[in-house]
């Protein structure tokens, strides 16, 4: 249950009351609505961002219960959509980018028409939160993906503020954070540009936490910044990589050997809504949707040149006017909407928990993070030596074809 119901005499009233967490994707759009500032966003004992009501403040106007994109949840009919590979002009740009730097070019088309741009960065603390922007020179901070869950304290009321005062405004985010603005805002609005990613799942930013300890325990060295996803030996073998404060890190680990990757895809740090979402669908409120083309050879081989390529969806006349516009910064192909979502399973389907979640996150409570993670995904020699292989691999440019060999076998065994 997400909401109770209060008897207040004559009428009845609406509390906050979480006792199923799978029903809170934390969109914070509870918060962002409430007309007496009494609800905010605090960590539960999984490090994840809940809505806590002060009672003492609270009016009872049950907008809370009437804004959650999940109580609230509307099924959207099939529609038409288009289906696209895109990639920015940019070489340096695309390999600074997690995919084919697309985001990038509709920002920079917002831009140019004097809007403002709203995505998720990494700030000084190494903390993932969404920003707003109007310059070019801060679309870096936007690149990149973030395998953290975002805090978007303030972000909701900044948007519909710029929407009343004739801004352009294009918000990125996951679809429970574009459904989560989407109720907030109550009404359409023709300068507003919704951009959702398709999600694997949001992993916790208190775990996160404990990954940071481990690095600095680690290297014994300052944490200064992270990257989840480089290019450092191409894009089909993406690594994370780490800064120090000190010294130079060498660190570019896939998900083989690196902890939190490991954390993350095996679904062992994951907000329990994600396991139960509601809004993986194919058929969106956003008006695109983005995700990576890694066998962007199945589709475009003259583009398979290891800096990256996005897919989109679009979802609406005004993604495809805005796509259009982008044209400046990006480059386009057409693609069956068919073939561009096949075998996309994380658009539809929910990952399943890891066995071992409930230990991992009560050992999570009271050990550090580098007895963290070291109990529950050490670095063993056959993780550095799967490493190894695939930089080998990547180094001498056989990867993909190693990865289309596997693809094909992994096919035709399934027929």
């Amino acid at each position: 249950m997400i909401f109770k119901v209060k008897d207040k005499g004559e009428s009845t009233a609406v509390m906050i009351d979480i006792d199923n967490k799978a029903k809170c994707c934390g969109c914070a759009a509870c918060e962002a609505v409430c007309p007496k500032n009494c609800i905010s966003m605090q960590s539960d004992e999984e490090g994840f961002l809940y809505p806590h009501v002060e009672e003492k403040g609270c009016i009872h106007c049950n907008l809370c219960d009437r804004v959650c994109p999940i109580t609230n949840k509307i099924e959207k009919a099939p529609f038409e959509q288009r289906g696209y590979l895109i990639r920015h002009k940019d070489k340096k740009i695309r390999v600074d980018s997690t995919s084919g730097g697309a985001f990038t070019a509709f920002a920079e088309t917002i831009i140019d028409k004097g809007g403002y741009i709203v995505g998720a960065t990494l700030d000084e603390q190494l903390k993932v939160k969404h920003i707003i922007v109007d310059s070019k020179n801060d679309l870096g901070r936007f690149r990149n993906s973030k395998y953290v869950q975002s805090n978007l304290h303030g972000i909701y009321d900044s948007i519909k503020k710029l929407l009343e005062d004739g801004k352009i405004v294009c918000f990125s985010g996951t679809p429970c954070q574009i459904e989560g603005l989407r109720s907030y805002l109550k009404k359409d609005y023709k300068s507003l540009y919704l951009i959702d990613t398709v999600c694997r799942a949001v992993p916790s930013p208190g775990i996160f936490e404990k990954y940071k300890d481990y690095l600095v325990k680690s290297f014994n060295d300052e944490l200064v910044g992270v990257r989840f996803r480089d290019k450092y030996y191409g894009y089909s073998y993406s690594t994370l990589n780490v800064k120090l404060k000190n010294k130079e890190s060498k660190y570019h680990r896939g998900v083989e050997s690196d902890p939190w990757l490991r954390a993350f895809f095996s679904e062992m740090c994951d907000r329990p809504s994600c396991h139960q979402c509601v809004f993986r669908t194919q058929y969106r409120y956003s008006d695109i949707t983005m995700w990576d083309c890694f066998n962007v050879h199945d589709f475009f081989p003259e583009w398979d040149d290891g800096t990256g390529v996005t897919r989109i969806l679009v979802h609406s006349t005004k993604g495809q006017e805005l796509l259009t516009e982008s044209k400046k910064y990006a480059e386009t192909v057409d693609v069956s909407v068919d073939e561009i979502v096949k075998d996309v399973k994380e658009m539809v389907d929910s990952p399943t928990p890891n066995k071992r979640r409930t230990e991992f996150m009560k050992d999570s409570e009271t050990m550090d993070g580098k007895a963290l993670f070291d109990k529950y995904f050490p670095i063993r020699e056959k993780n550095n030596l799967k490493h190894l292989m695939r930089v080998v691999l990547a180094k001498t440019g056989i990867y993909n074809n190693v990865k289309y060999g596997l693809r094909k076998i992994k096919k035709k065994g399934k027929k």
